[in-house]
């Protein structure tokens, strides 16, 4: 879902991973989730969170160059994706 905050910021929502993107109007941006990360309690932990703010980082960076982060094939691209990193931890 995309819509537009009173500052005239662009917010998109994705359906998977409690996912929140603001781009902001200067051209900057910042992704927000919840629950996608582990608690730190052991090196496995700090690699997986160190893969997702990887993820993270690549979705909003496509979201800021006009990627169409909200397509179906994008979003089920992203869910693989975790599920890879998951199943790898």
């Amino acid at each position: 879902m995309r819509s537009n905050d009173k500052d005239g910021n662009i917010i998109i929502t994705l359906p998977i991973f409690n996912i929140f993107i603001t781009i902001n109007k200067d051209g900057g941006g910042s992704l927000t989730s919840v629950g996608l990360k582990t608690e730190h309690n052991d090196e496995e932990d700090e690699l997986y969170n160190a893969a997702i703010d990887g993820i993270e980082a690549l979705i909003l960076t496509h979201a800021i160059g006009g990627v169409d982060v909200e397509s179906v094939e994008y979003i089920d691209g992203i869910k693989d994706t975790v599920e890879f990193i998951s199943n790898n931890f």
